[in-house]
């Protein structure tokens, strides 16, 4: 062989050899350097462990330092108000925090420009959209449960309890009357209620509902006097999307020679109403959470470690991941059947098999009165987006108070 190729092979195997040796060099340095790494999380709360929402993204917060045990320390501000985030934000990038999650919709828009200012911090907020808008950020990240599947189902519960009181005589078709308490006039809260009372109907043709705004997330005292005024207008089941336990508790202190029944939201009401909870729904946050932490340790992309429907630097999912859970059945108050359908309609989310948002209605957007939608043609939720984005108010059958 060629003298002069012999070298040239000699150096080309050298320099092989080099790059195989500094890459070993490097990882090895990285993963010495990460065996001694502890990674700060912060959590950014609009309330506290005393309301069902905010806890369970504590629950999610204990299941990450759990998980994570001796790689991953946590910081927590609670009581934040969207209005007023911008300071905790700020301590927890100046506390060391590697990734944060904020956990309110109003927290969005000031997350991101935190999110354009410290680039080296991942930052992820729940139920927002705004990731995938203008300027996208590798940075900035939102995440939601499609939780209208739960609602629906809960509705579904709800309407076979007002299809038992229907043929034992204790209320008439015409008194099949839901009742809502709203926190504000958001997508969100429209697309929940919209999916509770798309179930209800399935059972029950004949039903209507009422809605009434807190305009607040977590007011116990207005919560439950705005579930009185619904009892006091006939209405039969109550639900809610709002943040603490006044609805639940209006509905037990409801004489009970009046029928009256609560869905719950985020968590289970059986203590607190014994005698009138049926069951309820919640995003469970800890499979995404969990997935973002374990990302960033790894220094790997939070899309692609996550498991569920992602859309740029947005992701969910529903049953079929385990981010939507129902809570559990009363069966002291629930009609008979009502576990097996429960369990039927969890299949049927997870195989794909069923379309909440169709049938014989129309709708209005109430931001712009020229803007309506006819359900007759179906409307998939969360096809683009984590957030739910159905905005419409139902013709005839929901009134808005």
């Amino acid at each position: 062989m060629d003298t002069g190729m012999v070298r040239v092979y000699k150096i080309t195997f050298t320099s092989a050899a080099m790059l195989i040796i500094i890459a070993f060099c490097v990882n090895f340095l990285v993963r010495d350097k990460d065996a001694g790494r502890i990674l700060k999380a912060g959590f950014v709360y609009v309330g506290d462990a005393s309301t069902a929402y905010t806890n369970n993204f504590v629950k999610a917060q204990e299941s990450i330092e759990k998980k994570y045990k001796g790689q991953v320390e946590t910081i927590s501000e609670y009581n934040v108000s969207e209005e007023n985030i911008e300071e905790s934000l700020k301590k927890l990038v100046e506390a060391g925090c590697g990734i944060v999650f904020t956990t309110s919709y109003g927290y969005g828009e000031k997350t991101k420009e935190f999110a354009a200012d410290y680039p080296g911090v991942q930052f992820c907020q729940a139920t927002c959209s705004n990731a995938n808008e203008e300027p996208v950020l590798s940075n900035y990240h939102t995440f939601m449960g499609s939780i209208y599947q739960g609602r629906y189902i809960s509705g579904v519960v709800a309407g076979m309890k007002l299809k038992e009181l229907i043929e034992k005589g204790e209320i008439t078709k015409e008194q099949a009357k839901a009742g809502y308490v709203g926190a504000y006039p958001y997508a969100e809260v429209i697309s929940g209620y919209t999916a509770f009372f798309l179930g209800i109907r399935s059972v029950v043709p004949e039903a209507t509902m009422t809605v009434r705004y807190t305009n607040t997330w977590g007011n116990h005292i207005l919560e439950k006097k705005c579930t009185k005024k619904l009892i006091n207008e006939g209405c039969v089941i109550i639900s809610q999307h709002s943040d603490t336990a006044g609805p639940a508790a209006a509905c037990e202190e409801t004489d009970r020679s009046q029928a009256v029944y609560y869905v719950s939201y985020n968590e289970s009401m059986a203590d607190i109403a014994p005698t009138t909870y049926l069951t309820g729904s919640k995003i469970n946050w800890t499979v995404y959470m969990e997935e973002a932490v374990g990302a960033v340790l790894a220094r790997k992309d939070i899309e692609k470690c996550v498991k569920g429907n992602i859309n740029g630097n947005d992701a969910g999912a529903g049953f079929e991941n385990d981010w939507v859970r129902m809570l559990g059945i009363n069966e002291f108050t629930a009609a008979a059947g009502t576990k097996e359908k429960v369990d039927e309609l969890v299949r049927g989310f997870k195989n794909n098999n069923i379309q909440v948002f169709q049938g014989e209605y129309t709708g209005v957007n109430p931001d712009n009165p020229s803007d309506t939608i006819d359900l007759r043609e179906g409307f998939n939720e969360n096809s683009k987006s984590s957030a739910p984005v159905f905005n419409y108010i139902l013709d005839d059958v929901i009134i808005i108070k």
